[in-house]
């Protein structure tokens, strides 16, 4: 059984997920994880938390980039629990909540190193696009755009 939980940054599962995502991206961003730890240390109120039988195994959020943008943010989903769908359901939950707000694009970040992550976003229609924001000029920044 599972459950998608609509919720903030605040939650304490999603607290404790996205701890466990930043104890992973150390492994992946290595001496650029301080540049990349400013930007996920902020408030969220759109975050989405999915449960499978109570217990908290994923999670993605959104906030707005500019009018009518939603960035995607801290999609996570602990290893045990990968292969079974649970990002694709975590990003459809994110997409549909996205459009419930008024948004009509979709953007974010990953990095080139996380391939399964880019495939389910080329999977949902993300195409990769120039980098944006902060991550211009980052080598190991891929950025994706979407229209909802």
């Amino acid at each position: 059984m599972f459950v998608i939980k609509r919720t903030t940054s605040e939650n304490t599962d999603f607290r404790y997920l996205t701890h466990l995502f930043d104890e992973y991206l150390v492994e992946i961003d290595g001496d650029e994880k301080d540049f990349f730890a400013q930007f996920n240390q902020i408030y969220i109120k759109n975050v989405v938390v999915f449960y499978e039988n109570n217990t908290a195994v994923g999670c993605g959020a959104f906030k707005e980039y500019e009018p009518n943008v939603a960035e995607l943010k801290r999609m996570f989903v602990v290893s045990e629990s990968r292969g079974k769908g649970i990002a694709s359901k975590i990003l459809t939950e994110l997409e549909r909540w996205a459009k419930e707000e008024g948004f009509t694009c979709c953007i974010l970040e990953t990095s080139f190193k996380l391939e399964n992550a880019i495939l389910l976003y080329k999977k949902f229609g993300f195409e990769i696009t120039e980098r944006y924001g902060q991550y211009v000029g980052v080598e190991s920044s891929v950025c994706m755009k979407k229209s909802l």
